[in-house]
């Protein structure tokens, strides 16, 4: 399976290849920096209900990001998170409590390479961010989230489109381009590497498919130790794949926290909704 990174939720079944503390680390740093299009996400996924929907279903849901932005946005709803990690689902339970929505919100540990939660049945939304891309089928998945969700019930995945980008093009000065030069490494190993969903959502029997990128730029002082994480991540992929500068410039930049906070002020990024529905008209006419 490929390497990825991903943005505010963890995948499905990605955590046996991570430290666990650094990846919810990661998320929560992602969740403040650039974790504000999720408002935005859930507010459009809103339009498309006539009344809030009442059961959610967080697929890869990490450490309940995307859990909580959902539990906000449509505030009777009850949400189930399922994850592979145990360590991930116990952010979501401490997070619940400490916010008052342990009543609304339960998790489910559940391999979704492995099978389908008994629990998953009977939602109005099925979220799916960042986990598609980790799945070993996910055509299967899809079709066990198409029978899980009501008719007219609405399915929404998001991917990232880039992997984002901290760093001024001119850096370092000896070197232009390191970043670029790194994202470009990272592709090669498949980091990221994901297909658009809009294929394989139709054929899982979804209808009325729409898309809305969400952008990303944002600056602030908590921009510079998401990049420090980040940049640490590239760093463990690529020890084997950089030259003698880019490794000195890259290590230099890490270990130097003021350094970093000054060349590191600003994300950019961009992620990508895909939305469809269960339509409740073909239901009736099976």
């Amino acid at each position: 399976m490929s390497h990825h990174i991903a943005a505010e939720h963890s995948s499905a079944s990605h955590h046996e290849h991570e430290n666990p503390a650094a990846l919810a680390d990661l998320l929560e740093r992602d969740a403040a920096v650039a974790g504000g299009y999720l408002d935005d996400a859930s507010a459009w996924i809103g339009t498309h209900f006539d009344s809030d929907p009442e059961q959610i279903l967080d697929l890869g849901a990490g450490t309940g990001v995307g859990t909580f932005a959902l539990a906000q946005r449509f505030p009777t709803a009850s949400i189930l998170a399922v994850d592979a990690s145990r360590a991930m689902l116990n952010h979501v339970t401490d997070g619940a409590a400490a916010a008052g929505l342990e009543q609304r919100v339960r998790t489910v540990e559940c391999d979704l390479n492995a099978s389908w939660p008994d629990a998953a049945a009977g939602a109005d939304l099925v979220w799916a961010s960042s986990s598609l891309h980790e799945l070993s089928d996910p055509d299967r998945v899809l079709r066990d989230a198409f029978a899980a969700l009501r008719p007219g019930g609405v399915f929404v995945a998001v991917e990232m489109d880039v992997l984002p980008s901290f760093l001024p093009a001119e850096f370092p000065p000896e070197a232009p381009g390191l970043e670029q030069r790194l994202h470009a490494e990272l592709t090669a190993l498949g980091w990221n590497a994901h297909h658009d969903w809009a294929s394989t959502i139709a054929a899982a029997g979804f209808t009325s498919l729409e898309r809305r990128q969400f952008t990303t730029q944002a600056t602030s002082p908590t921009v510079a130790p998401y990049a420090g994480a980040w940049l640490a991540k590239m760093r463990g992929a690529l020890v084997d794949r950089l030259d003698a500068v880019d490794q000195a410039a890259l290590n230099a930049l890490i270990d130097d926290d003021a350094e970093l906070a000054r060349i590191a002020t600003t994300i950019r990024g961009s992620r990508t909704a895909l939305l469809a529905r269960r339509s409740a008209a073909a239901d009736q006419q099976n």
